[in-house]
């Protein structure tokens, strides 16, 4: 994955619908909070933070951001790289949401509750930076 250097804010703005926007605009406030990192775009409109190295048994390696979200038009995607798996207790308690083996989707964050959502992107960041990664989100985490 790679970063686009693309304006995240001018990204932002143009996400439909409005209410998916003011969603993303909160995520970044949110992520920037817990990072303490600026937002940048990645592949595929990913507003990523920070970044972690993987390197898979395979010898397969790269780079990905730490913690990240896209603002689809279905629902927003927040990306969990160490897995669903490993916030299956916090997902209990976050309200109304799908998950994939490394992705959350959240139709409305009015629905959720923003301080579990918060606990899950903090433990998230703090594993995929404590150094280098090497699992996959389906391989059941750290």
């Amino acid at each position: 994955m790679e970063r686009t250097g693309d304006d995240v804010a001018a990204a932002i703005a143009g996400v439909t619908p409005a209410a998916r926007r003011r969603d993303a605009e909160a995520l970044v406030a949110l992520m920037r909070d817990v990072t303490g990192l600026e937002p940048e775009l990645w592949t595929g409109k990913i507003v990523g933070f920070g970044e972690y190295h993987y390197r898979y048994e395979s010898g397969r390696e790269g780079d990905s951001p730490a913690v990240g979200f896209a603002p689809r038009k279905a629902a927003t995607t927040i990306y969990l790289p160490d897995g669903v798996g490993a916030h299956e207790q916090a997902l209990s308690r976050l309200g109304p949401h799908t998950t994939g083996v490394g992705c959350l989707y959240l139709k409305a964050l009015d629905d959720v509750d923003l301080a579990v959502l918060r606990g899950i992107v903090e433990t998230s960041f703090r594993t995929l930076t404590s150094g280098t990664y090497g699992h996959r989100a389906r391989d059941g985490g750290a």
